[in-house]
Parts: structure tokens; sequence; C-alpha cells
């Protein structure tokens, strides 16, 4: 009987001392798995800039101003429904996206908060404010100088500019406003500015952030422009198409950027 007792208690000590070093490395190995699968999110330090791209660049051997072209190519292609721009949630930052960058866009009228996974080995391409002039827009313009003119006008209503990633400001961003060379953009049916569907010139001018390819991991950026303070007679009279110009898009954005394999 003692015996009997005596195995019993000894068994049921195996199987507790079982059941806990189970207990133990199944705790050892989730937190292993855990700590493995982690995105890198502490790689963006102080010294961010060197994962900008320069303004005098030629990234993938392309004119730095010739991607900013590439940008409103891109935002003007994808129809109102479905466009980035005026997505609220991230739900369409795939949108017409391809080749080694990738565009992400302000919002119009309102802060945003939006959730966006990127191919790894992509650049990011974003417009802090940015303005653009065409001549389908504004008609009463003629020739490529006035487009130019124009677009620097809207411009330089710009006062402040505001960008970081994962809490940590980008510094010099003033060096980073970039002139367009001259391009053709084409309007799809039901586009954001309304207007007929067609193909017409125009040149842009804009603040950018150009990032480099981020490692694997999740990241927060973060960007909003500061504009001068002027009457709605006097936005009306120089900026009739919302889109084009800053005023509407000084707003806060945050994209929650995934960096997938």
């Amino acid at each position: 009987m003692n015996e009997s007792k005596c195995f019993v208690n000894s068994f049921s000590n195996v199987i507790i001392l079982s059941f806990t070093l189970l207990i133990i490395l199944t705790s050892y190995s989730t937190n292993l798995i855990y700590s493995q699968t982690q995105p890198i999110t502490n790689n963006i330090t102080k010294d961010n800039q060197k994962f900008i791209f320069d303004s005098e660049s030629k990234p993938y051997g392309i004119p730095y101003a010739e991607w900013t072209s590439k940008w409103w190519q891109w935002a003007y292609s994808i129809p109102q429904t479905m466009n980035p721009a005026y997505d609220d949630t991230g739900k369409n930052c795939s949108e017409g996206q391809s080749g080694p960058v990738w565009f992400l866009t302000s919002s119009y009228k309102h802060p945003v908060d939006r959730f966006c996974s990127i191919p790894s080995g992509k650049a990011i391409l974003l417009t802090i404010l940015n303005s653009e002039c065409s001549f389908a827009e504004f008609p009463n313009l003629k020739t490529e100088n006035q487009l130019r003119q124009c677009a620097k006008q809207m411009q330089d209503f710009v006062l402040s500019l505001q960008a970081s990633i994962n809490g940590t400001n980008i510094s010099g961003l003033e060096k980073f406003r970039v002139q367009s060379p001259l391009f053709n953009f084409t309007l799809p049916k039901n586009n954001i500015l309304g207007l007929p569907p067609q193909t017409i010139s125009a040149v842009s001018d804009g603040n950018w952030v150009f990032f480099k390819p981020l490692p694997i991991g999740n990241y927060i950026i973060s960007f909003k422009g500061g504009l001068k303070n002027i009457s709605s007679n006097a936005e009306n009279k120089n900026n009739d198409f919302s889109f084009a110009g800053p005023y509407g898009w000084d707003n806060k954005v945050n994209y929650h950027v995934h960096i997938v394999r």
C-alpha cells in the first residue's frame, strides 16, 4: 500500500515537473520566435539623412526632378473613387504602383492615419506640399515659362515643413524643394480634376522627401506643411483646382508603413 502510494506521488511529481518544463520551453520558444520576427524599427536615428536621396541625385538613373513628374503622372492616372490621395485608411496605397519607387501622398481637408505595406527594395517618394500647373487647368497659360511661374507662385505660399520617421525629425527639408521639367500627364474617366479625359503638358513645384529603400520592418512616416493665410477669394482666384495647389493639403499625415519581403 505504501509502495503504491509512493509510486502515485512520484508519478504525480513527474507529471507536474514535465508540465512545468513544457510551459518554460514553450514560453522560451515563443519569445525566441517573437524576437526573431519583430520588424526593425530602431534603425532610423538622428542620422536619417543617409536614408534620403539628395535633390541633385539621380535615383535609378533618373533625375530627382523627373521622379516628381512621375509622381504627378501616377497621382492623376487613378480615378477619384480609388485614388490614394482621397483614401483615409491606406486601403488604396498600392493603386498604380510599379517600378522601383513607391509614391505616397498627402490628404485633402483633414488629417489621416494610413496603413500601407510596401515591398522591400522600393524607394519611397512623398510630397509634403506641392503645386502643379497645366494647360488644362489653366487654359489662359500658353508657354512653359508661364506654367513654371504659375507653379512657383502657388508653391511660394508654403511657410513651414515638417517630416519625421519613427519620431525622428528630418532636417533640411527646405533643400528638397524641386521644380519639375515639362511633362505630360493623362487623365482617365472620373479623374480627380473633374476634367474630360485627355493628355496635357504641365510643370510642378514642390517640397518632397525621397527615401532610399528601408530595411524590413515597421515605420511611422509623418509629415505636414504650413501655409500663408490668404482670403477665400484670393485662394479661389489663384487656385481653381484644389488638387493642383497646396491649399487644403496642409494636414498632418501619418503613414504606418510595413516593409515586407
